[in-house]
């Protein structure tokens, strides 16, 4: 037989029942869908379709997939406003962060040449 849950906590004391509501709150933060993280920013499939350059219905199906190429969620995560950091954790060892994964460039930052950098170099080729 189930057993509701507002019997289940009725029993609990006042302050039990304020930190189970409140760590409740705290994990629902920590884990928003696709979704839900578009509307916090308060942005509408389409802006955020412009801002990726592909169609609403690309972003809509991005939020419905569960498996992404870290390059399509980093995309959309920047496209909210945000940075997608990926974390590993080992059991007795402190937290991993990976990089150069999902990014255009294999997780080399492109250094810009100022126009005076280009002008140089191109003053320092031999005339053909």
């Amino acid at each position: 037989m189930t057993i509701p849950y507002e019997e289940v906590f009725k029993e609990f004391s006042p302050e039990d029942q304020s930190w189970i509501k409140q760590r409740a709150e705290e994990l629902k933060a920590e884990e928003l869908s696709l979704r839900e993280l578009r509307s916090l920013t308060k942005l509408t499939q389409a802006r955020l379709s412009n801002k990726l350059k592909i169609g609403q219905e690309g972003v809509s199906r991005i939020e419905k997939r569960t498996d992404l190429y870290i390059s399509t969620l980093r995309g959309y995560v920047e496209g909210v406003g945000g940075e997608l950091t990926l974390m590993v954790r080992f059991p007795d060892q402190p937290p991993v962060f990976l990089t150069g994964l999902g990014e255009q460039d294999g997780g080399k930052k492109a250094k810009k040449k100022s126009g005076a950098d280009a002008k140089s170099k191109a003053k320092s080729r031999p005339a053909a």
